[in-house]
């Protein structure tokens, strides 16, 4: 029997990681874990997921059209949990940091987002996300002008390495 792998990375199978979440026979208990059914979703071709997890009051700027065109047209190749904020049965809210891998026409892509959720009768929504910013890549750490120069002159880098 071959066994399906869930597209969320976690390991599991499909069957018993984030179909049930997608399919409504077990809420997401945790923000990390409707994100993880959310990306499984877009890989799935299961976009009434991913609206039905939005959260109602964010609902209506949903492009349904695009986002099936979009997740059809992709090829998603994993996610990637990087922090989530500690929850609780009482919590109303939660953060998920995530960068979500798959090529796009070919091109490959990560997206890299935090994601707010909220609860809402004791459901777990996404409600909105903010992309994080890459930060620029440095090879050796930034020499400040009157520091003395990585060079080992013994001159002060701005009138030596630096000029």
């Amino acid at each position: 029997m071959n066994k399906e792998m869930c597209p969320c990375c976690s390991g599991k199978e499909y069957s018993e990681c984030c179909e049930p979440v997608i399919k409504g026979t077990r809420k997401a208990a945790t923000p990390a874990e409707l994100m993880r059914s959310r990306y499984s979703a877009y890989a799935k071709g299961e976009i009434d997921h991913i609206v039905e997890s939005t959260h109602p009051s964010q609902r209506e700027t949903i492009d349904v059209e695009e986002m099936k065109n979009w997740a059809e047209r992709s090829v998603w190749t994993g996610i990637d949990v990087l922090s989530e904020s500690p929850v609780t049965e009482d919590s109303e809210t939660g953060t998920v940091e995530f960068v979500a891998h798959y090529t796009d026409q070919g091109n490959p892509v990560e997206h890299h987002e935090l994601s707010e959720f909220r609860k809402k009768n004791g459901v777990w929504y996404f409600y909105d996300g903010q992309l994080v910013k890459q930060q620029p890549y440095r090879a050796k750490p930034k020499v400040e002008r009157n520091a003395p120069c990585p060079c080992g002159s013994g001159k002060k880098y701005k009138k030596c390495c630096g000029r």
